[in-house]
């Protein structure tokens, strides 16, 4: 827990350019209600178009059971850390080229943050 936070802190630091952000949990559950939440769940277990993203800070990408991953994406080797996440919201199909999913990307970096800032409070 202490190193996901490490690293989610040196991502804030990144994302705003040396500056210091305080990412907002609760505005991120707000854009994942926008941006993710057609797609994917919160919830342990329950899979949609996309995988669960419980638990996702810290998972391998590809390992969710049930779910039928593109080869990219299974042949990837991320490990989603905060700035690999980071990265592919930013833009999933540079991050992964041959994936699947179908977003353009969130070009927010404050958003983005933010996103993660929630997604590491799903364990």
């Amino acid at each position: 827990m202490k190193t996901t936070r490490s690293i989610l802190a040196a991502l804030l630091l990144a994302v705003s350019g040396g500056h210091a952000l305080a990412a907002d949990a609760k505005h991120g559950a707000d854009v994942f209600a926008e941006n993710c939440a057609e797609c994917h769940s919160v919830k342990e277990g329950k899979n949609k178009k996309g995988p669960s993203l419980f638990g996702v800070v810290g998972r391998k990408a590809g390992t969710v059971a049930d779910v039928a991953y593109s080869d990219a994406m299974k042949q990837s080797g991320i490990s989603w850390t905060p700035d690999k996440i980071d990265a592919y919201v930013t833009d999933p199909r540079k991050a992964v080229p041959g994936g699947k999913m179908k977003f353009d990307g969130l070009p927010n970096a404050a958003e983005r943050a933010d996103l993660i800032a929630y997604l590491s409070t799903l364990h």
